[in-house]
């Protein structure tokens, strides 16, 4: 009799794992990142001025665990960059976009993805700290950032701003770092990204 007990116990929690297993993959969801309504703007400024402008996500992804995001990966088309701040049909924002679009800058006709990649989700109050793996002209840097997700039974959005700096990434041109007797020509190094992400069935 208390073999049969002993059976049937191995038998029940061996159930309950099994039960347990099943409802966590069950629960793990991947959304995917919705490219029309995302938006990824960004900001740099020099001594004598400032620009902004976009650049459009090509694709991506989140994960989440029905109650949280707990990783993701989305990809950037380095081929959209475009300035915002000045019409489009402005001679000098023709010559802006190309130049950013040149090696001086981001290289886009060799390297034309940026990639993040999600390898840690903080919970902070209220809000989330963000830590991923950035690449850039080939070049991968960890970063950390605050951000504000909201989730849904079929959407998660996620809104955050980062300060990054380009001389990680190889970007010198104009660097007071670098070029120190450059003067009034000098573009600050740090730069703001504002991401606006959406991600849905």
């Amino acid at each position: 009799m208390n073999l049969l007990k002993s059976f049937a116990t191995v038998a029940l929690l061996s159930t309950l794992a099994l039960s347990s297993a099943f409802t966590t993959i069950l629960a793990t969801n991947t959304l995917k990142v919705n490219t029309e309504k995302s938006q990824l703007r960004w900001f740099a400024s020099k001594v004598t001025g400032k620009h902004d402008g976009s650049v459009k996500l090509s694709s991506g992804s989140l994960t989440s665990n029905g109650k949280a995001v707990t990783g993701g990966q989305f990809d950037i088309d380095m081929t959209s960059i475009d300035v915002l701040d000045m019409p489009a049909d402005n001679a000098y924002n023709g010559k802006l976009v190309g130049h950013l679009k040149s090696d001086d800058f981001f290289y886009v006709e060799k390297y034309k993805k940026a990639n993040f990649v999600i390898t840690k989700v903080s919970p902070e109050g209220k809000d989330f700290t963000i830590t991923g793996n950035l690449t850039i002209k080939g070049i991968t840097n960890t970063i950390s950032f605050p951000a504000t997700i909201i989730m849904t039974p079929s959407q998660v959005s996620a809104k955050a701003k980062m300060t990054l700096d380009r001389t990680k990434w190889d970007i010198r041109y104009g660097s007071g770092q670098f070029f120190p007797s450059i003067g009034d020509k000098m573009i600050h190094d740090d730069f703001v990204i504002d991401l606006n992400l959406v991600a849905d069935k």
